[in-house]
């Protein structure tokens, strides 16, 4: 039976961009194995359930066949499964609903609606119909 390193693994079916970034992944305990958290050298073989975690969910992934070298997109669906659980892709598809609607007032760049509310605020008012002579002193 073949084995993989996880690291090359995550690589080789793209769940991550670079070998390094699944490495790191590992190091930090986003990566679970069976359960249990694996460091990047930990190997996988056919059966083997990778957990990955990428906020806001954890996917799960069943290993059909261990490979360390990179394949093409179209290739991935032969080499493992996915079986995330319902519930965590409910999670997934309620913060793409929610997106930038929570977004917390004065964070991050301003809506449209904020920016022109600003620039009505900050630009000078000119009272070209005003008048600045006082009647009222006359009467002083």
């Amino acid at each position: 039976m073949a084995t993989a390193r996880i690291d090359k693994w995550l690589w080789a079916v793209r769940i991550f961009k670079t070998r390094s970034i699944a490495a790191e992944a590992c190091k930090k305990g986003r990566v679970t194995l069976n359960g249990s958290q694996a460091k990047p050298a930990h190997t996988v073989k056919e059966g083997d359930v990778v957990g990955v975690k990428k906020p806001p969910i954890t996917w799960s992934f069943k290993v059909k066949q261990a490979i360390e070298k990179r394949i093409g997109a179209k290739l991935v669906n032969e080499m493992m499964e996915n079986v995330t659980t319902p519930d965590q892709l409910e999670l997934l598809e309620v913060s793409k609903i929610n997106g930038f609607v929570n977004r917390a007032k004065g964070t991050g760049r301003p809506t449209k609606k904020e920016r022109r509310e600003l620039d009505e605020f900050t630009d000078p008012v000119f009272m070209a119909d005003f008048d600045f002579d006082f009647d009222d002193e006359e009467d002083i």
